[in-house]
């Protein structure tokens, strides 16, 4: 069965031939290996024409204004043309057999939507941790929850893991362009959840490559942020977006429960960054919303939500502050 894998490249010399070669060494060969190239300015261009001779599944198009990663990824979604398709990194290595797994749990459990695991890996591929599931807490909600109801408020569906059935397509696409935070995959997940059927494979098929570069990953931005009014207010923000987001979309789900829930929620973070010590409203709406979250990541973000002050003094202990 043949797939289209897509590929949005940027900058990616370093790293490009490595994972090129990873999926056109796959165990399943029946492919085309899309890839739309945003303007880069080093080797990228000219490493993918090296392929474009070699090998006649690798399709290139080159960009001639930079899109960004969205709508790059965008433009490849309206190439494809076979029944399924696939988003890959420009960094990473797949597993030799990662399609073939992919697409086998794919046909025996009729989904449309299979992901896997993935193991982080530093530069130089040494493996940092084994499952990157464990180290953002997301086993809980994949193995017990795994649907739409557990997407809705933070993914956990990473792209390069994913096989989608492309009959799925004219739903997912327009994606959401304005979002700084509901990405092409994320959303991709979104909708196939709502409609269709998600299936995983509890075993890493991606080595996912970690580096100074990186634009997305298993960094967190918070992470980097000392002052804590600044990361509130960052948390605060990525929801507002999440929800804002959801509401201009509202056509792709027709479901108005949902809308009523996004407007609510939109309408809840707004109102939190009022909260200066304490305040206990709509706490009710922040634990459905966290329903399916960790309990100690939901009870750490109730507390810098809802008890900033209290919450303040814990995160200058946190990061040793004195």
């Amino acid at each position: 069965m043949k797939i289209d894998i897509l590929m949005a490249t940027y900058n990616g010399e370093k790293y490009l031939k490595e994972q090129i070669d990873s999926i056109l060494n796959q165990t399943h060969k029946d492919f085309r290996l899309l890839i739309s190239d945003d303007c880069s300015q080093d080797a990228t261009r000219q490493i993918l024409q090296e392929y474009v001779e070699k090998d006649n599944r690798v399709v290139v198009f080159l960009q001639t204004k930079n899109l960004g990663v969205v709508l790059n990824f965008e433009y490849l979604m309206k190439k494809v043309e076979n029944e399924y398709f696939m988003f890959s990194d420009q960094d990473d290595i797949w597993q030799k057999d990662k399609i073939e797994k992919s697409l086998d749990q794919m046909l025996k459990t009729n989904s449309d939507l299979v992901y896997s695991d993935l193991k982080v890996v530093n530069q130089e591929l040494d493996v940092l941790h084994k499952s990157y599931w464990k180290l953002k807490g997301f086993e809980k909600k994949v193995k017990k929850y795994n649907d739409f109801k557990s997407l809705y408020l933070n993914n956990f569906v990473t792209g390069c893991t994913m096989l989608v059935k492309s009959k799925w397509m004219e739903k997912i696409l327009p994606l959401p362009h304005k979002s700084n935070y509901i990405l092409h995959d994320y959303w991709t997940a979104l909708v196939v959840s709502k409609f269709g059927k998600m299936t995983y494979l509890a075993q890493p098929l991606v080595k996912y490559r970690q580096h100074f570069d990186n634009n997305i990953g298993s960094k967190k931005k918070s992470d980097q942020i000392k002052d804590f009014g600044q990361m509130r207010e960052l948390f605060i923000d990525v929801k507002k977006d999440h929800f804002k987001t959801l509401i201009q979309n509202a056509e792709v789900f027709q479901d108005e429960k949902i809308e009523v829930l996004n407007k609510q929620s939109y309408q809840y973070y707004n109102e939190l960054k009022q909260i200066k010590k304490l305040s206990f409203k709509h706490s009710r709406l922040f634990w459905k919303l966290y329903k399916y979250e960790k309990f100690s990541y939901a009870f750490q973000n109730f507390l810098i939500l809802h008890m900033p002050e209290l919450a303040s003094h814990l995160f200058k202990i946190k990061k040793g502050f004195k």
